[in-house]
C-alpha cells in the first residue's frame, strides 16, 4: 500500500487493541482514551503530511517493490542527495511537535533500514536471518507501520560489585525455549516510548549495554512482533496529558508520546521474525557493524536542531534567529559504507548528541531565569473567561501584548520548562541515548588519539 494517511494509522491502531495498562486500568482503545488520544492525533498528522499538496513531495519516494510512494525515512541512501532529502523529510516531522516527540516513526524506520541494508551481518551464523530482516524491512516500508522499541533490562542492583549481567538476571528478557514455531521469550524490558501508539515493537541490544562472553547467549537476540501479540503487556507511566486545553497545556495536550515497561510472558516469536539469536559477539557489535547509530543519529540530531530552534524562538519571541544546521558537516563528509549505503560519519553526530544531553537541561534553566516569577502564578483559559477576566486584562496587559497573548506565551514557556511534561523532556534528553558519562566514554574510546600522542612524543624527543 502507498504511504499511509492519518486516518489509516488511527484505524489500524483502533483495531489492533494491544494490552495496555495505565493506573490500574486496561485501555482497550488508545485512539479514544483521554490521555493518549491527542498524542495519537499528532502522529496521524505526521502521516497526513505525506499527502500534503505542497510538502507531500518532500515526504515520500517511489518503492522499488510496489511502485507506490512510500515514506522517505525508509529510503536506503546511496548518494549525498538522498541523505539531504531524508533530513528535509525528518525536519518536517520534527517541526510538527517542535522537537518534543523524540520517537516519531522515522527514528526506527532508519534503524531497521540500516540493519536490512547490512543483512549479511545477521546471516553470518544463521543464513535465514538475512532474509528475515530484509523481509521485515520491506513489510514495514510497504505498510508504513509505526514501531516502538525497547533496549534495556530492568536493574536489580546498581552495585559496582555486580557484573554486567547479574543486575539483569531473573527479570531480564531472555530466551527460555526454542520450538519448531519459534523462540519463547520471557521477562521485561524498558523503555518503550510510543509503545501504546505503535503497530509493532522491535527488540535488539542497546549500544550502551554489553553482554558478557559467558552465559550471555540467552540474552543475545533481535526480533520484532506486533504490539498485540498474546502474552505481551504494556505498563504505561502516568500521563502528562491531563485533559487540559491547548491554551493551558500547549505541549502536554498535544505531544504525549507515552513511555512504557513491556512484560513478555512466555511470548512466542515466530522464526521469520527473528533476526539474531544466541551470538553474544554479534549482539555486541550489531550497531557498529551496520552503522545503525549513525543513521539514527542523523534523525536524532535533526530533531534536536528543531528543538533548539524552538527553544531559541521561545526565549526570544520578538527577535527569532535562524537555526544553525549542525548536521551539515556529517552529510558533507558522508561516505558509502561496506554495505553500499551512503552513511554519515558517526563521530560528529555523536558529539552533537553528547552535547545536547548537557545543553537541553540548561536551556530549560535559562527559561526559568527569563520567565522568573511570571511563571509561578499563571491564569488559565477558564480564568480569562471567568469573573476575574476584566481584572486579568487590566493588570496583565503590557505595552507590546494583550493579557491573553502574554499568558498564552508564558503558559507555553511553563509547559516547556516547569510542568510535568517539561520535566519528562529534560529526563528524556538526559538518558534516552545513555547518560552523558556513558556517552563521553563511548566518544573517548572512538576518538583517534594517536596523532596527538605522537605529536607530544615528537616534542619530548626534540633536541
Amino acid at each position: 500500500m502507498p504511504a499511509r494517511t492519518g486516518a489509516n494509522y488511527l484505524e489500524r491502531l483502533r483495531e489492533a487493541q494491544p494490552e495496555i495498562h495505565m493506573e490500574g486500568q486496561r485501555i482497550k482503545d488508545a485512539t479514544s482514551h483521554p490521555t493518549l488520544a491527542n498524542g495519537a492525533r499528532t502522529l496521524a498528522s505526521l502521516y497526513d503530511l505525506q499527502h500534503h499538496p505542497e510538502i507531500g513531495p518532500d515526504m515520500t519516494f517511489k518503492s522499488s517493490t510496489s511502485g507506490d510512494q512510500v515514506g522517505l525515512s525508509f529510503i536506503i541512501p546511496k548518494t549525498h542527495e538522498d541523505l539531504d532529502r531524508r533530513r528535509i523529510m525528518m525536519r518536517h516531522w520534527a517541526r510538527v511537535s517542535c522537537g518534543m516527540m523524540g520517537r516519531t516513526p522515522d527514528f526506527l524506520n532508519v534503524a531497521v533500514m540500516s540493519m536490512a541494508a547490512a543483512s549479511e551481518f545477521c546471516g553470518q551464523n544463521r543464513p535465514e536471518f538475512k532474509q528475515n530482516i530484509e523481509n521485515y524491512f520491506e513489510y514495514i516500508r510497504e505498510n508504513d507501520l509505526t514501531l516502538t522499541h525497547t533496549l534495556v533490562n530492568l536493574q536489580r542492583s546498581r552495585s559496582p560489585l555486580t557484573t554486567a549481567l547479574e543486575d539483569r538476571t531473573d527479570v531480564a528478557l531472555a530466551v527460555v525455549k526454542e520450538t519448531d514455531a519459534g523462540i519463547i521469550v520471557n521477562g521485561a524490558r524498558v523503555l518503550a516510548t510510543l509503545g501504546p501508539l505503535s503497530d509493532e515493537i522491535i527488540v535488539y541490544p542497546a549500544r550502551t549495554h554489553r553482554l558478557p562472553g559467558d552465559a550471555g547467549e540467552r540474552y543475545a537476540f533481535g526480533f520484532a512482533l506486533p504490539c498485540n501479540t498474546p502474552g505481551m503487556k504494556f505498563l504505561c507511566r502516568e500521563s502528562f496529558d491531563v485533559g487540559r486545553s491547548h491554551f493551558d497545556h500547549p505541549l502536554g495536550s498535544r505531544f504525549e508520546e507515552m513511555d512504557a515497561v513491556v512484560f513478555f510472558n512466555n511470548v512466542l516469536v515466530p522464526w521469520e521474525r527473528v533476526f539474531l539469536l544466541g551470538d553474544v559477539e554479534l549482539a555486541n557489535t550489531w550497531a557498529e557493524a551496520t552503522n545503525r547509530n549513525a543513521h539514527t543519529g542523523h534523525q536524532v540530531v535533526t530533531k534536536n536542531v528543531v528543538k533548539c530552534e524552538f527553544m531559541l524562538g521561545l526565549a526570544n519571541p520578538d527577535d527569532p534567529h535562524p537555526g544553525v544546521d549542525s548536521i551539515a558537516a556529517a552529510e558533507v563528509d558522508a561516505k558509502v559504507d561496506q554495505w553500499g549505503v551512503m552513511c554519515p560519519p558517526y563521530m560528529p553526530l555523536l558529539v552533537a548528541r553528547s552535547l545536547f544531553i548537557q545543553m537541553y537541561p540548561r536551556m530549560a534553566e535559562i527559561l526559568h531565569f527569563l520567565g522568573s516569577s511570571s511563571l509561578m502564578a499563571l491564569p488559565t483559559e477558564a480564568d480569562l473567561n471567568g469573573p476575574l477576566g476584566e481584572e486579568i486584562r487590566q493588570y496583565l496587559d503590557t505595552d507590546t501584548a494583550s493579557a491573553e497573548d502574554r499568558v498564552r506565551l508564558f503558559r507555553l514557556a511553563w509547559d516547556t520548562c516547569c510542568s510535568s511534561f517539561a520535566s519528562r523532556q529534560v529526563l528524556y534528553e538526559r538518558y534516552f541515548g545513555g547518560d552523558h558519562i556513558r556517552n563521553a566514554t563511548v566518544l573517548y574510546s572512538m576518538y583517534d588519539k594517536g596523532p596527538a600522542s605522537e605529536w607530544v612524543q615528537e616534542f619530548l624527543e626534540m633536541e
